[in-house]
């Protein structure tokens, strides 16, 4: 995501930051580049003049000019602009006073909008609310099946109604079913249409006027860029809507949906859908996509991202321990793999200093399952002390973990290398005071 908008916003800044003074020449040319990085990113080219405009007069005001380091506060004009582009400050869903809130999920076919009403309900349930699924797609049967079939893998309630009935008649039917079960949100997925078309537009206007839901979201596919900006616009136009989720963000390393959308229909952006995974639905925070764009990464997310996945007292259980063992390197590489791939955890760091050089690698997914698959064919004796590992040790792990000898070998020195780095984080100041800590309670 933004990869090649990101690369070239690096560059123009780096030659901005190695100047003392700017001149307006010299920022007429800086701004030329972000110019041509953002249209490139496929940005709706009206946004892109209006961004570049408001760069420019914020930059050449006299405390900015006469600075020490003029450069360094362009670069926080265009970090704070982009905030802006993208929306200014996250929009949180608004629940009903008095449940259930009801949302509707509108979009063309194919953006995503059943797999992201399954991801959504699934969001919800792990944020303390009861929801319930209802497809009003009866033109497609297909959709409601996945539906079902989406809402029996996250477990969630799923409301089916009866054969024939038309769309109107299944939200009916499930707004009384969530109000008669406690269940406090509903989720309606509507029917899509390649195009927008009249047929479509009644449909939802006569269920929109009929259950007043409190969220109307549009599911759009960010991969079609400009495209979905300009769907989105004429939906809203006819219906009307107050947020956007926007699907297969992992896959668009431009990214100038997301950066347009806001501007061109002023609705905001609420969720992306960051890959295929029913839980990869993030709530969408402008400052923190801004500050990746920019090189600075997104260390917030990545800390909550832990926070939800990673077993804290696990964690802090094998540093007070005496010994750091196989099977405890094995528990960590598993914690870690639950935060994602390797590739989106390093897109989370900042792009400079050491952490620049991290996101050039070239990680293999495949090799922690593979170390996994080795320290698993290891009895629980050779797993608590890998010093009595012989050559014939190795040869049968080796042969029960489908790898080679090079490859144990590799491992155990990976190891030894985790087992001293964790040695001097005990021993550290740190280390000592946490031995004897009882674990906190978290707040989440």
């Amino acid at each position: 995501m933004f990869d090649s908008l990101s690369e070239k916003l690096q560059k123009v800044f780096k030659n901005l930051r190695g100047e003392s003074r700017i001149s307006e020449q010299h920022l007429d040319e800086t701004l030329k580049e972000i110019r041509i990085a953002l249209l490139e990113a496929d940005v709706n080219f009206k946004v892109v003049k209006q961004f570049t405009d408001i760069v420019k007069q914020k930059s050449l005001g006299q405390d900015v000019m006469q600075s020490l380091s003029p450069g360094q506060q362009i670069v926080k004009i265009v970090h704070d602009e982009l905030i802006e582009m993208l929306g200014g400050e996250n929009v949180r869903l608004h629940f009903a006073s008095q449940p259930p809130t009801v949302i509707m999920m509108v979009g063309l076919q194919g953006s995503g909008k059943t797999t992201s009403s399954g991801k959504l309900a699934k969001w919800l349930a792990k944020n303390n609310h009861r929801p319930m699924l209802v497809s009003v797609d009866v033109y497609r049967p297909a959709a409601r099946e996945q539906l079902k079939v989406i809402a029996k893998d996250i477990d969630v309630k799923i409301w089916e109604g009866n054969p024939g009935e038309k769309p109107l008649a299944l939200c009916e039917g499930a707004l009384r079913e969530a109000r008669n079960t406690g269940h406090d949100v509903l989720l309606i997925d509507t029917a899509g249409r390649l195009h927008i078309d009249e047929e479509l537009m009644q449909e939802l206007t006569e269920i929109k006027n009929k259950l007043h839901p409190h969220e109307i979201l549009f599911v759009a596919d960010a991969m079609l860029g400009q495209d979905a900006v300009k769907s989105a616009q004429q939906f809203h136009e006819r219906l009307g809507f107050n947020g956007f989720i926007l699907t297969k963000m992992d896959g668009d390393a431009r990214g100038g949906a997301a950066l347009s959308i806001k501007q061109v229909t002023g609705q905001p952006v609420k969720f992306v859908g960051v890959g295929e995974k029913y839980d990869a639905l993030e709530v969408f925070h402008p400052d923190r996509l801004a500050s990746r764009i920019i090189g600075m990464g997104d260390v917030m997310s990545l800390i909550e991202k832990a926070q939800e996945v990673v077993d804290s007292k696990q964690a802090l259980d094998a540093l007070k321990k005496d010994t750091f063992t196989l099977e405890d390197f094995r528990d960590q590489l598993k914690q870690i793999r639950k935060l994602g791939s390797m590739e989106q955890i390093l897109a989370m760091l900042p792009s400079v200093g050491p952490f620049k050089e991290m996101q050039k690698a070239k990680v293999d997914e495949k090799e922690i399952g593979r170390t996994e698959a080795i320290i698993n064919s290891m009895t629980a004796k050779e797993r608590r002390n890998h010093q009595i590992l012989n050559g014939s040790r190795k040869k049968r792990i080796a042969k029960g973990s489908g790898t080679s000898v090079q490859e144990v070998n590799q491992l155990l020195k990976q190891y030894v290398q985790a087992q001293k780095m964790m040695k001097n984080m005990k021993n550290s100041f740190f280390g000592r005071r946490m031995k004897g800590m009882k674990m906190p309670q978290m707040p989440f």
